[in-house]
């Protein structure tokens, strides 16, 4: 049976999605980094391999079982990502002179009358949220285009913030609907997308019901020239009165003088404008175009398609100020978004977690390397260096599923435990101290610390696999997902 998810089910969602950061009982979310290893093709303890790509080509993750496990093999960090870190967005289109801009219609992809072709937009789009009928201006002032003139290119760049519609001297009329603050443009302002909000002012001058434009779908012939004026819109609103301009017998503009309220179908007929003094004019057909629930500007979100949320996460160094839990001596390939993780065995509420293994070392000889393999020969265990902390004698580590980062020839993956000699693979080993304390914000049990987040739990919701990204002490990572429902 012919059946659609409608724009309004995207947008609930999105809404949903969005509610769950800041609800009481709603969903806590995390945005990791991970990945310090280089993509390559890697061998598992089955004899199995992963081809992951390169760092220059990197694979698209699969989107099975193994992916809710993967991330966490080699995930190094996660920040909880907070409620004024998400927005609603829509795809950014600047305005640009010359560029012919499909205008507002309520009925895109329906067929036109007495045919099975579908109406569409001048740019072909056959929906409305596919079209390009709202414009990013230089100001940071959005507009959504009532009129572009008979299809034609737009050459003045609307301005200003007036409720009224906006009619610019190349003939198009636009509607202001918002404008992005410094904080939204900041943090949510991408090349490919923009934060989208309602404007609390446009929102209560809006009309519901109101008419404000109307189409010439065909012209017609015969009729009387001049301006027929008092002309009724009917439909199911009311006080909608229209002027017909007829020039060389063709029907040439139609002019709303008054928008009414109420209308949700409206109609202009052919004998209507004959009975105004068009006298002989045939075969002329007037589109009346119908607003969005509640009138242009009510709510910016709907009217623009605001189906996608974008969530803005700073990553500032070491993230200091959150435990240092972010490493800086690594850098990252792989970023993900989890879902209601643990930690401690618990439902996880701190603003970083630090997801490396850790060792505390004494009796330290050479230096450890990042991204090198350690071995522990007494229990078989083996792992890849993530960071030496040299001056508090802290090796961070990871273990994969991979052989060389976590599994040994056996297929195995061993625990690094006891005070058992760790040797890096440039010569360097050390011994596991015994000592239980808390060093640089890092909690020891005899010598050893387990990751922060508890692996594999919660729930894996995006995963993207990127070329490397270099960290450093002093620099801030802005990190923007756009997630379309």
């Amino acid at each position: 049976m012919p059946a659609i998810i409608t724009d309004k089910f995207r947008i609930h969602n999105s809404e949903q999605f969005q509610e769950a950061f800041s609800e009481t009982s709603g969903n806590t979310l995390y945005l990791g980094i991970g990945r310090p290893q280089a993509f390559a093709t890697a061998t598992r303890g089955d004899a199995r391999t992963n081809n992951e790509g390169t760092d220059t080509a990197p694979l698209t993750p699969a989107d099975n079982l193994n992916a809710q496990h993967f991330p966490f093999d080699d995930l190094l960090a996660a920040k909880k990502v907070a409620a004024s870190d998400v927005t609603f967005a829509v795809p950014r289109r600047n305005w640009a002179t010359g560029t012919t801009y499909d205008i507002y219609r309520h009925d895109y992809g329906e067929y036109a009358t007495g045919t099975t072709t579908a109406i569409t937009a001048n740019s072909g789009a056959s929906t409305l949220h596919d079209s390009t009928f709202y414009v990013l201006t230089t100001d940071r002032n959005v507009y959504k285009c009532l009129d572009n003139d008979g299809n034609t290119a737009s050459t003045v760049e609307p301005t200003g913030t007036s409720t009224s519609i906006l009619t610019t001297a190349d003939g198009y009329k636009w509607k202001y609907m918002y404008t992005l603050s410094a904080s939204q443009q900041a943090n949510f302002l991408s090349t490919d997308f923009m934060a989208v909000a309602t404007n609390s002012t446009v929102s209560s001058a809006a009309v519901d019901g109101a008419i404000n434009v109307c189409k010439i779908k065909s012209a017609g012939s015969g009729g009387s020239d001049g301006t027929h004026t008092g002309i009724a819109i009917r439909g199911d609103g009311s006080s909608g009165v229209v002027s017909v301009t007829v020039t060389s017998g063709a029907v040439t503009a139609v002019t709303v003088t008054s928008a009414g309220t109420g209308y949700t179908f409206a109609t202009i007929s052919n004998a209507q404008i004959v009975a105004a003094g068009a006298t002989s004019l045939s075969g002329a057909e007037i589109d009346v175009i119908i607003e969005p629930k509640g009138g242009h500007g009510k709510n910016a979100i709907e009217e623009l398609g605001g189906f996608y949320v974008m969530m803005n996460t700073s990553l500032e160094g070491t993230e200091s100020g959150n435990s240092g839990d972010f490493t800086v001596a690594n850098d990252f390939r792989k970023i993900t978004l989890i879902r209601d993780p643990n930690a401690g065995g618990s439902a996880a509420t701190a603003s970083t977690l630090r997801a490396t293994k850790a060792i505390n070392l004494t009796g330290v000889s050479g230096s450890y390397v990042v991204d090198e393999k350690i071995t522990q020969a007494s229990t078989g265990a083996i792992g890849k260096v993530v960071e030496w902390d040299s001056s508090n004698s802290i090796l961070y580590y990871i273990q994969t599923r991979h052989t060389n980062e976590g599994i040994d020839s056996n297929g195995n993956q061993t625990a690094f435990s006891g005070t058992n000699t760790v040797s890096g693979a440039g010569g360097a080993t050390g011994t596991p101290t015994t000592s239980t304390s808390t060093i640089d914000s890092v909690s020891f049990t005899s010598g050893y610390s387990a990751s922060e987040i508890d692996h594999d739990s919660g729930d894996i919701l995006y995963i993207e696999n990127r070329a490397p990204i270099t960290r450093a002490a002093d620099q801030t990572e802005n990190i923007k997902l756009v997630i379309e429902f």
